[in-house]
């Protein structure tokens, strides 16, 4: 056997920053799970110039790469064929390089849904879902929550306009009219069974102004920000009774989705997830 069959193939993930990636640890920690022969690196890549890097690695023979802020956009710019979970998103967060063929996907959406019902435990089929945000990371995961049949998805926006022309962009998937509705983040009424926060807020330290009485002891509320300590979403939701969760499991299922678009194989997270808990 020659260098060549033996040298491992590679992937990356592609931000600007970049550093602060786990991307690489999970990957790795999945490799070596399945057995198959991966190497993975962090890319930065200059604000105005993500395709030209993109395509760099993959005439280098780069195999697939992850995509996260800011060039989720310009990846779905760059795909020659979007999957329709990518297509429905507007954005692209994994790509796969097969010849003159650029696969664009998302799997934000999916290891959303896979977090939730996996790792949590709660169904969405039947349940009120309230979807704070209507920006890229809202947009990535609406059409899995619709394919899981829930009662209803509220998107509450800021700027209802936005949130509005979410809601007609997926007319064609919904059960019936009322399964998905939008207005500002006062208008919510009652409780919900899960609260996802998909702003940017947490970032910032801040909230999004949206009525206490959303939450119930039945609550899962879904802050998609991760880190050592709550977030100020996740610590009114839990003041106000209910369930709380972060974005880390969120972060391991969109990469074991987008590790089986690359290789067809699916490695279980469980294991991975705890360890990362350890660690923050």
């Amino acid at each position: 056997m020659n260098k060549q069959n033996i040298k491992p193939d590679q992937y990356c993930v592609f931000g600007n920053p970049i550093a602060h990636s786990k991307s690489p640890l999970i990957h790795a920690a999945f490799a070596l799970q399945t057995g198959l022969a991966m190497a993975y690196e962090r890319r930065l890549a200059p604000l105005d110039g993500f395709a030209l890097a993109a395509l760099t690695f993959a005439a280098e023979g780069g195999k697939g790469a992850n995509v996260t802020l800011p060039f989720k956009l310009d990846a779905c710019a760059l795909a020659t064929v979007l999957t329709p979970r990518a297509q429905a998103a507007g954005a692209v967060n994994t790509l796969r390089f097969d010849g003159e063929t650029i696969l664009g996907d998302n799997t934000d959406g999916a290891g959303l849904v896979a977090d939730i019902m996996r790792n949590a435990g709660v169904a969405i089929a039947g349940k009120r879902v309230l979807l704070l945000g209507a920006g890229g990371a809202a947009r990535g995961v609406v059409l899995p929550l619709l394919e899981q049949a829930p009662q209803e998805v509220f998107i509450a926006n800021r700027n209802v306009a936005t949130a509005e022309a979410l809601v007609a962009q997926f007319a064609n998937a919904l059960a019936h009219p009322d399964q998905l509705r939008a207005g500002g983040y006062t208008q919510p009424e009652g409780q919900f069974d899960i609260v996802i926060n998909a702003t940017s807020a947490s970032l910032a330290g801040d909230l999004p102004p949206v009525p206490a009485s959303i939450f119930g002891s039945h609550t899962l509320a879904l802050d998609m920000m991760y880190g050592a300590q709550p977030t100020v979403f996740m610590d009114f939701a839990a003041q106000h009774g209910a369930q709380v969760r972060d974005g880390l499991g969120m972060l391991v299922e969109q990469a074991a989705e987008a590790f089986y678009v690359w290789r067809g194989v699916r490695p279980q997270t469980q294991d991975l997830l705890a360890q990362l808990r350890g660690s923050l």
